[in-house]
């Protein structure tokens, strides 16, 4: 394709979850589209985020050791590239064109020697991970998900700095292969979540060895003859022979040239409104590189929604969908629209917080894992947020996301017959426990059956 010029009515610009959506959806609906990729077919989530990570953590419950855990790890990826694969891509239709895309104007792209010019452009870049601006850490060697899971020796004792989602599964598929692992943060671990769930999870991950210090903002780095340390603001130095960096991420824009298409960007991803538009109305921007939360299945969303607005000029909201996340620790941490304490500042006094322990669920109870709970946050018999911690988190929290997605009221949980013995019993007790003051509380139920009781 050198030298020529391209005029398809869509062209994509990166071939992770959110492109390859967009460029599946698109090419099946008889759309011309080009897509582009300059790096790896299946972006971050397939080489480096989701599918290796939950690999490595599969690998450390199954027990196996270290070589064993990575060459899972590279199995995995294997097993699942060829749905991402550039074959099955142009077997769609899609001309992919493997280079760096730049804006050379408001409507046209280079890509090498080929110019492009589409009707609509979607930027599908993603993120990469961004090192905190700690004197020294640029003068030792670290890890980032990028390398983390190539060929390497076990680390004795990992240092993670960064006690997110990441720093947290990390830890904990690391302890579960035999490493020793010190997580440092500069604030507070899983700092996004309902400190209630958040504690289950720590409390776990301490009680299986790993060490985890909140409130440690790190003053610098420096390399031991061991490895690395991280120094404390407070002098306190914490050794480790690998350092894995998890302290947030950032776009992937700089190689586009963003003003040459009057294209409005700040540090957090490109400028777009509520249908994912930017400033200049040919240009969608999706996923990490739009600056929203940073999540394979919101770029994949985004996709969606993306194709529904190029193609059949649909209008788009992405202001009124609630979002679900998930932490794959041990137990798991999910949550899908509000935590209590935003829920508290937004609804005030009209919101009912309902408590459930799977410690009073029977399937948890037979199997002997009874940490973590559900938190069901309610207005007017409508869910606003819910907060899972516990085994499987991240399946049950699916119901509510649905129901909060339709705008169901709980009525719906309550309605739905669950199997027992199940752990999904706990929404419907929990949806249940909304109504039962109601009913059994006011003195106006019982006159109702008194006063039928006396029909014939």
């Amino acid at each position: 394709m050198s030298g020529t010029e391209l005029t398809p009515d869509l062209c994509v610009i990166g071939a992770g979850s959110g492109g390859l959506s967009v460029a599946a959806g698109a090419a099946q609906l008889g759309a011309s589209v080009v897509l582009v990729e300059g790096g790896e077919m299946g972006g971050d989530c397939l080489n480096y985020g989701c599918v290796p990570s939950k690999a490595l953590l599969a690998a450390g419950a199954r027990g196996l050791g270290w070589e064993a855990a990575l060459a899972h790890v590279r199995e995995a990826i294997a097993a699942i590239a060829p749905h991402d694969s550039q074959d099955r891509f142009e077997g769609l239709g899609v001309s992919v064109i493997r280079g760096w895309a730049r804006f050379a104007g408001p409507d046209v792209l280079r890509v090498g020697e080929t110019r492009i010019r589409p009707r609509r452009v979607v930027i599908a870049t993603g993120s990469s991970p961004a090192a905190p601006p700690i004197e020294g850490l640029d003068a030792v060697p670290y890890l980032t998900n990028e390398t983390l899971f190539a060929p390497r020796p076990r680390p004795e004792r990992l240092l993670i700095l960064g006690g997110g989602p990441i720093g947290i599964e990390m830890a904990l598929a690391h302890r579960r292969l035999g490493c020793a692992v010190t997580v440092v943060e500069a604030g507070r671990a899983l700092g996004r979540d309902d400190p209630e769930a958040a504690a289950v999870v720590l409390a776990a991950l301490r009680a299986q060895g790993v060490e985890i210090l909140e409130h440690i903002p790190v003053a610098r780095a420096e390399a031991t003859p061991a490895g690395v340390a991280l120094v404390g603001e407070d002098g306190a130095r914490h050794e480790g022979d690998a350092l894995l960096v998890a302290a947030g991420r950032r776009p992937n824009l700089d190689r586009l040239d963003l003003a040459t298409a009057e294209i409005e960007a700040g540090p957090t991803g490109v400028t777009v409104d509520r249908g994912l538009r930017s400033s200049n109305r040919r240009v969608y921007a999706i996923g990490d590189a739009a600056g929203g939360p940073q999540f394979t299945h919101v770029a994949g969303w985004h996709g969606g929604l993306v194709v529904r607005s190029a193609l059949f000029r649909l209008p788009i909201r992405t202001d009124r969908t609630p979002l679900p996340r998930v932490t794959y620790a041990e137990p798991e941490l999910a949550q899908v629209g509000l935590t209590e304490a935003e829920a508290r500042e937004a609804h005030g006094d009209r919101l009912e917080v309902i408590r459930e322990d799977f410690a009073k669920n029977d399937r948890a109870v037979t199997e002997g894992v009874t940490a973590g709970f559900l938190k069901l946050m309610a207005v007017k018999g409508r869910p606003v947020g819910v907060t899972l911690v516990g085994r499987g988190a991240g399946d049950l929290i699916q119901p509510w996301v649905l129901a909060m997605s339709a705008g169901l009221k709980l009525t719906a949980i309550t309605s739905m017959v669950a199997p027992y013995p199940t752990r999904g019993e706990i929404s419907k007790r929990a949806a249940g426990s909304y109504f039962t003051p109601r009913l059994f509380g006011s003195p106006w139920p019982k006159r109702i059956v008194r006063l039928l009781s006396k029909l014939p």
